[in-house]
């Protein structure tokens, strides 16, 4: 609850962002009108956003006969989550991953890599999976539509503002050197923070998908087991994977550290895995 709760704050954050932004342009009018731009361009992405990460992740349909325990546990899972069997596939790469797509729990979609079923023990791969269902149950592709239509109207007002400098048209503020200071730092930080948002929601949403795939497991141990394994595998196997999709992966794909971790958009593994040894801890569950 806490962490639904710190999701939906950090999402009327940007939005408080994207009025007072917005206003900066064209008052109600010029809020209105580009992010009436973003959502269209979002609702699109929300609509066919699962065809385009399966196509970009060269993912193929994995037929029941190739893996048949793999699907009985898809369908165990589905059962523990009170959600429809996701369509499932397969990632041809080496490095342990996996993600879910889908705007609804009707048209999910569940991709694993086949490093993932090569490299980690069946109870791993099933903590992995719940995970997985776990986003599916909490419509995490609707929050993360919404959070980047909002990122992206800010933006596109960020855009306009730069042109609008750029051909003079400062307006009123030209006279007031406060003014145009003013408009130029928003116009500098509005978008920042928008992005800075935007990861902090990718990461409650995270952080939410291990703990409810916790409660799917009855545990947090096998999950926290397989992170500690993904991580080792990211580092050490590389994965062509577009910037745009990472976010989707249980694991970065993308490994990052040093400053550039502080921009990702998962929370530390260690972390991750420290938030699901607390929570067994507190059921009894001692690993």
């Amino acid at each position: 609850m806490t962490t639904r709760l710190r999701t939906w704050l950090l999402i009327s954050g940007l939005s408080a962002l994207l009025v007072g932004f917005g206003a900066l342009v064209g008052g109600t009018a010029g809020l209105l009108l580009f992010a009436g731009i973003a959502a269209v361009f979002n609702l699109v992405m929300y609509w066919f956003s699962d065809r385009l990460a399966l196509r970009s992740s060269k993912a193929q349909p994995f037929p029941e006969d190739q893996a048949p325990e793999l699907h009985a546990m898809v369908r165990d899972l589905a059962q523990r989550a009170s959600i429809p069997v996701p369509r499932l596939f397969l990632i041809p790469s080496e490095q342990p991953n996996a993600f879910a797509t889908g705007r609804n729990p009707e048209h999910a979609a569940v991709a694993v890599t086949a490093g993932l079923l090569q490299h980690l023990p069946p109870e791993q791969v099933k903590g992995v999976l719940a995970h997985e269902f776990a986003h599916i149950k909490n419509r995490d592709v609707l929050v993360q539509t919404i959070a980047a239509m909002i990122g992206a109207a800010i933006a596109a007002i960020a855009n306009i503002l730069q042109f609008s400098f750029l051909f003079g048209g400062g307006g009123d503020d030209d006279d007031s050197p406060l003014g145009i200071v003013g408009v130029i730092a928003a116009m500098i930080i509005a978008p920042i923070a928008a992005t800075l948002l935007q990861l902090a929601v990718s990461r409650q949403r995270e952080y939410l998908a291990d703990a409810t795939a916790a409660e799917f497991l009855g545990e947090g141990r096998p999950l926290a087991q397989a992170l500690g394994t993904l991580e080792r595998g990211v580092q050490a196997i590389p994965m062509a994977v577009n910037p745009a999709t990472e976010a989707l992966y249980i694991a970065n794909p993308l490994h990052k550290g040093g400053v550039s971790a502080l921009f990702s958009t998962h929370p530390p593994i260690a972390d991750r895995i420290e938030k699901l040894r607390q929570r067994d801890l507190r059921a009894g569950l001692v690993w």
